[in-house]
């Protein structure tokens, strides 16, 4: 029996003291912060039927994925498809204007529609949601939780809504440990709530690095 619900929860905060976009960069895991704002998101469903949980193989996703693993003792299944996108400046430090100012960047940042710094959008929602349908369809019934990362949970709530996937990244709806939930009516996916369990932390939260 196919999954009733769909969540896709962004992991929590990461450890990140020198701001670097650390992108798929391996050894970046949860601050103390983060960890309590992971447990606030799975702490957030108790009570729930969740019969499986997936995790991008990212070491934040991994660690955000546990408290879940633990409260409902499931296993946690690697995705490599829910995975954060490539960024060509992966690895830099409070990258800001300077992409711009800097002529050797100039292709990078010349199409941000696509874009043209990173893995497109497209290639971005087709996988994820590939991703999301196989998992669905996997289901033993109930509910199942994905933990990924902010951009592709952002390109999946801007894609069930016929929405652009391009979009203005200090503008996405999707805070440390939030949680989107889709639900499958006919073919499509659509979403059905949004919640940002980690709330009252977010005040004390650093949020960069994301792609």
């Amino acid at each position: 029996m196919p999954a009733s619900l769909i969540h896709l929860v962004r992991h929590g905060e990461v450890f990140n003291p020198d701001g670097v976009l650390y992108g798929r960069i391996p050894g970046f895991g949860l601050s103390e912060l983060g960890h309590r704002m992971a447990s606030a998101a799975a702490d957030s469903l108790t009570g729930r039927t969740i019969t499986a949980l997936y995790a991008s193989p990212l070491q934040r996703a991994q660690e955000s994925a546990a408290p879940w693993s633990k409260n409902f003792g499931l296993g946690i299944q690697t995705e490599e498809r829910i995975i954060e996108p490539t960024n060509a400046f992966e690895g830099s430090v409070k990258l800001g204007a300077r992409a711009i100012i800097k002529p050797s960047s100039w292709k990078l940042v010349a199409n941000p529609l696509k874009p043209s710094w990173g893995e497109p959008y497209v290639e971005v929602e087709a996988r994820m949601l590939a991703a999301i349908g196989d998992a669905w369809q996997a289901a033993d019934g109930g509910e199942v939780v994905m933990v990924s990362h902010q951009m592709p949970i952002v390109t999946v709530a801007r894609s069930v809504k016929g929405m652009k996937l391009w979009h203005d990244p200090r503008k996405r709806r999707c805070t440390l440990s939030s949680i989107t939930t889709l639900r499958r009516e006919g073919d499509l996916f659509v979403e059905v709530d949004y919640q940002e369990p980690a709330r009252d932390l977010l005040a004390n939260s650093v949020d960069t690095g994301a792609v």
